[in-house]
């Protein structure tokens, strides 16, 4: 048997953890800063034993290294997952077998959001690098979520983010638009978190990238070529640092309508 199928049935479903397991990096006021439910802490109105009761739902799971899948599309659905480090790609696969790329998810964002209206897991998740996860069963968290406003104002913003974002790159932009934004995108996802808005490293492939925003992979290494002479930004390899962010944003406005 594979490797990757040997991950694969370890991970469908997202496997359990010993229950209970707590965040090490948060504290009795906050969770820790990469949680996709940091903004439904004590700013959204949750006090210290209502935060407990969402932390006591939290299963740390992991690693999966790079190849792995944490779910299968047609796997059970039981639980959202948020990722604490690492990234992880979600894409579906037609019926000829071609890969169509949903989206990629960095640290404090949520995978399975799209299931929450099945049973089962509508697309695959896999791991770009190494990822390790935090677990939330779904049965449980919007029981919880219906006692606690915040807890659920947040899961309703971050379902209407996924919407919003799959609605705005389906629309007729050029190229350079989509990858722009693209770039912006993960800029200002990253710097949520703490991380540097314009210097990272991209851990999906150009193949991945292209196929996401419905280019030709030439096309996208065409434009980024075209950015790094224009001094918008420079790229080796997979590490790219934006020298031109203003640049890049207003391409990308059209789009992410900031």
């Amino acid at each position: 048997m594979s490797t990757d199928t040997d991950a694969t049935l370890r991970a469908a479903s997202f496997p359990k953890t010993s229950p209970g397991t707590l965040s090490d990096d948060g504290d009795a006021l906050s969770f820790c800063t990469t949680c996709a439910f940091s903004n439904a802490c004590i700013s959204h109105g949750l006090d210290k034993d209502q935060l407990n009761e969402l932390h006591v739902l939290v299963e740390h799971i992991g690693p999966f290294h790079a190849g792995e899948h944490i779910f299968r599309d047609g796997d059970a659905f039981d639980a959202i997952a948020a990722v604490r480090s690492g990234s992880v790609k979600t894409y579906v696969l037609d019926r000829d077998g071609n890969e169509h790329v949903l989206g990629f998810h960095l640290p404090g964002e949520l995978i399975g959001l799209n299931a929450i209206d099945g049973d089962h897991y509508p697309c695959n998740a896999v791991a770009l690098d190494t990822v390790s996860l935090c677990r939330f069963s779904f049965p449980k968290i919007s029981i919880l979520a219906a006692k606690l406003p915040g807890l659920q104002r947040q899961l309703f913003r971050l379902l209407s983010r996924d919407i919003g974002k799959a609605a705005l790159m389906a629309g007729d932009w050029t190229a350079e638009q989509r990858i722009a934004a693209f770039l912006v995108g993960m800029s200002r996802r990253l710097s949520e978190r703490g991380y540097s808005p314009t210097r990272f490293q991209l851990s999906m492939a150009r193949t991945d990238i292209a196929n996401y925003l419905r280019l030709a992979p030439e096309t996208v290494s065409r434009a980024l070529r075209k950015f790094q002479e224009e001094g918008v930004l420079h790229v080796d390899r997979r590490n790219l640092e934006i020298l031109d962010l203003t640049k890049l944003e207003t391409l990308a406005n059209p789009i992410l309508r900031t």
